[in-house]
């Protein structure tokens, strides 16, 4: 199995930084099996640069479900799975640390869509997410919220999969 993931935050990795979104989707090496998306309330101000580039603001955050109480739904459809993101070590250790602020260990194999795609896809102009979605003509919707960003992401992983000649992509 696999899941791959996006996650918003108010802010980098290191410090007080929360989860504002999360969107993740089980994927059994065919197609997306199970999935969970929720807007989170991060206990703290988004900044003003956050709300810009994401459209989430401190109001649709309000009255949003606290990270603890969707930990179990991270931890379940992540289970046993491949944990993928475009920039892995991002989403990774974000939801690594507020999995470890709740109580919860949190360890998985990884596989970074950036990564993969230079090797699999050489010489293109960008491997930023937008562009690289642009080169290999994969819709996206929504930019810079998890849903889209993460439904993009498993449209890239399948493109990776059906081009993964030297067979680098591990297998779950």
């Amino acid at each position: 199995m696999y899941c791959i993931v996006d996650v918003e935050t108010t802010g980098g990795v290191k410090g007080p930084t929360r989860i504002t979104e999360i969107a993740m989707f089980r994927h059994d090496g065919h197609e997306v099996v199970d999935s969970f998306h929720t807007l989170l309330n991060p206990d703290c101000p988004i900044p003003p640069f956050i709300r810009q580039l994401t459209g989430i603001s401190n109001q649709m955050v309000a009255n949003a479900p606290r990270f603890e109480a969707v930990a179990p739904d991270i931890l379940r459809v992540s289970e046993g799975a491949i944990f993928i993101a475009h920039n892995v070590s991002f989403d990774f250790n974000f939801l690594k640390k507020e999995l470890g602020w709740a109580g919860h260990p949190f360890l998985r194999r990884t596989l970074c869509t950036v990564r993969m795609s230079r090797k699999i896809f050489p010489g293109l102009p960008s491997y930023s997410l937008g562009k690289l979605c642009y080169s290999l003509d994969i819709p996206v919707s929504n930019r810079h919220r998890a849903h889209g960003d993460a439904a993009a992401t498993v449209q890239l992983f399948e493109k990776l999969m059906a081009n993964d000649r030297y067979q680098l992509i591990p297998k779950p």
